[in-house]
């Protein structure tokens, strides 16, 4: 695909590379308009690929008559810079959208994509997973379901089942046990992923502010949300209605920062959010779901902004460590990648994402500070 939008502040101009049943769209690339690929912790990946359309003098359409756009043909995504390749998303085309207006110089196809996740939820199963007599672990059953679908597997075991049955798609099956074990479910490069979130991975690019010549942000924002949960407590009624409390759990996840956003930071008793225990689930799941709760009421600074992709020079995306540097000893740091839009169109690659942290302070990571880089 040619170049988009090389401008004077591009100092490597970022090529968007599409491939549909391994073959590159070289012939459409003039009519590509803009590419856009959503990635959140909590769903599936998703691309949208905008194109013009013209109607050629045999009736035909360039884009969608060209034989290419059809439902479940696997689609590649890449961002290019200079002679490096990486991997925005891969998938399965899901969709296809025409619009014929009035204008026919207005006429557009819109092609939309999602990660291959989308195998998972295609089917409706009925089938027994897990019984007293042969219990079966969380991550033996994703890790069975991913071998089925020609997935590899990153998993860890997790909460063992006695009962445990599927009716329903298996995509949905796997986000609740994800969410029962306090695990995150993606799939990614071939790999389906069910794990806890990985705060002890190496870290990638520094996203700069106010950095001279080193600046790769455009726009940066970090709200701390002081009243979020701090501890969270299960409590169980009883018959004679009265509640009990079964258990208080404390966020266990390690600190991106030097001080823990939470209310002892501050000298204040913990804000402890009530949870009801879910009827029928097994203690250790209850005291799961519970740790998990705790942990994600944890991230209570919450960053948003926008990159530009060519000052950047890689490709962010979610799940992933980040430093922030520039934004002052108490908002810089660490931070884990909760959402990431990409965005390829003639203005060139911006990447705007959404960053969670549960400390504030410097931890240290980050290499180069901004006030050494704004006098390089």
């Amino acid at each position: 695909m040619p170049t988009l939008g090389a401008t004077e502040r591009l100092r490597q101009p970022v090529e968007c590379v599409i491939k549909v049943d391994d073959t590159e769209i070289t012939a459409l690339y003039p009519y590509l308009r803009e590419v856009q690929v959503a990635m959140s912790r909590r769903a599936a990946t998703t691309a949208t690929l905008t194109f013009d359309s013209i109607r050629l003098e045999d009736g035909q359409w360039t884009v969608q008559d060209a034989g290419v756009f059809d439902a479940w043909k696997r689609i590649l995504i890449e961002a290019v810079f200079g002679d490096r390749h990486e991997e925005v998303m891969r998938g399965y085309i899901k969709e296809v959208r025409c619009e014929y207006p009035e204008d026919m110089s207005a006429a557009r196809v819109t092609v939309n994509a999602q990660d291959e996740s989308l195998v998972l939820d295609r089917e409706h199963v009925r089938r027994n997973l897990s019984t007293a007599e042969s219990p079966v672990s969380d991550g033996d059953i994703v890790s069975s379901v991913a071998r089925d679908h020609n997935l590899d597997a990153s998993v860890e075991t997790g909460l063992t089942n006695t009962s445990l049955n599927l009716d329903g798609t298996y995509v949905r099956l796997l986000r609740d046990r994800a969410e029962a074990n306090g695990y995150e479910f993606y799939v990614r490069e071939g790999t389906v992923y069910f794990k806890p979130p990985d705060l002890d991975q190496t870290p990638v690019e520094t996203i700069r502010i106010y950095a001279g010549t080193a600046t790769n942000c455009l726009r940066f924002a970090a709200q701390y949300d002081g009243h979020k949960p701090d501890e969270v407590a299960v409590t169980r009624s009883a018959e004679s209605g009265t509640e009990t409390e079964e258990g208080r759990y404390q966020p266990n996840l390690k600190l991106l920062g030097t001080v823990a956003a939470n209310s002892a930071a501050r000298g204040l008793q913990p804000f402890v959010w009530r949870m009801q225990a879910p009827s029928g689930a097994t203690a250790a799941e209850v005291q799961s779901r519970a740790q998990a709760k705790a942990n994600e009421n944890a991230w209570k600074i919450v960053a948003e902004g926008e990159l530009d992709g060519a000052l950047y020079g890689h490709v962010l995306l979610t799940h992933q460590l980040v430093p922030v540097d520039g934004a002052g000893p108490t908002y810089s740091g660490t931070y884990y990648v909760d959402e990431v839009q990409h965005r390829f169109s003639l203005e060139g690659y911006r990447l705007g994402f959404k960053l969670l942290r549960n400390a504030t302070g410097e931890d240290g990571v980050g290499g180069l500070s901004s006030v050494l880089a704004a006098v390089l």
